[in-house]
């Protein structure tokens, strides 16, 4: 794959607790423009903190992310204007609950992107036709599943037309049945090529969409590869034993 860079991060870390906890230590990776990058790891190893370092949501300790060039960690950019092309889906909706899926999709585009309402609405009813909620568009956060709400949440990043979308887990609040559901759209997603970013417990969604699986315990990489070499043929006694826990 030889796609231009999109994200490009060097000797990351971020520090809790004036500096007791490392939760982040030296990471350092690339991510090219239309790759899928699935993030593994054991509960508290770093996988989110590392996600919400991407578009500044954590303040690295140290190190520097450069998007699309920019050196975001730097304090006299406006980390703002490039949060508008980073789109972010968390594992809770956070949905406004006062308004219509509709209004949840189109309020960012037209206050932030200065679109016209009409313009913003046709563009967000093609997303939820997308996602099958076109009949969803003027009910309540309240009346929907959350397999619903979640793919609401999904569309309304979209809404933005972010150059890269980064997933926390997305999933994990989820009764088992509306998993399928959410990580259909996801898969979709994929295939139409835009970059992601996805943190997640879900190994068959790993195994079957990602064009790299970054391995991550204690705040560092510990492995990094295709699925096929991480899943099939872990170089690291660590990745092996954390696999044959959760496989």
């Amino acid at each position: 794959m030889n796609a231009e860079i999109i994200l490009s991060v060097k000797d990351l870390e971020k520090h809790f607790n004036e500096g007791k906890l490392k939760a982040l230590q030296g990471i350092t990776t690339e991510i090219r423009r239309g790759e899928v990058v699935c993030v593994i790891g054991p509960s508290g190893s770093g996988k989110s903190t590392f996600l919400r370092c991407l578009n500044l949501l954590e303040e690295p300790t140290s190190g520097t992310i450069l998007f699309e060039g920019t050196d975001i960690t730097d304090p006299t950019v406006d980390i703002n204007l490039h949060r508008r092309k980073i789109g972010m889906v968390f594992q809770h909706f956070y949905l406004f609950p006062h308004m219509t899926v509709l209004r949840n999709m189109t309020i960012a585009p037209i206050k932030l992107l200065g679109k016209d309402k009409a313009t913003a609405e046709k563009e967000a009813m093609a997303l939820l036709q997308r996602v099958n909620l076109a009949d969803r568009a003027d009910a309540y956060p309240s009346q929907l599943s959350g397999g619903q709400k979640q793919r609401i949440a999904i569309v309304r990043a979209l809404c933005m037309s972010p150059d890269v979308m980064l997933f926390d887990e997305p999933t994990s609040a989820l009764d088992p049945e509306m998993v399928g559901e959410v990580l259909d759209v996801m898969k979709e997603l994929a295939r139409s090529g835009m970059t992601m970013v996805c943190v997640t417990h879900e190994m068959g969604f790993a195994r079957e969409v990602a064009d790299r699986v970054l391995f991550i315990d204690e705040g560092k990489i510990v492995e990094e590869g295709t699925p096929e070499a991480i899943f099939s043929h872990a170089q690291e006694q660590r990745t092996r034993d954390f696999l044959n826990k959760v496989l």
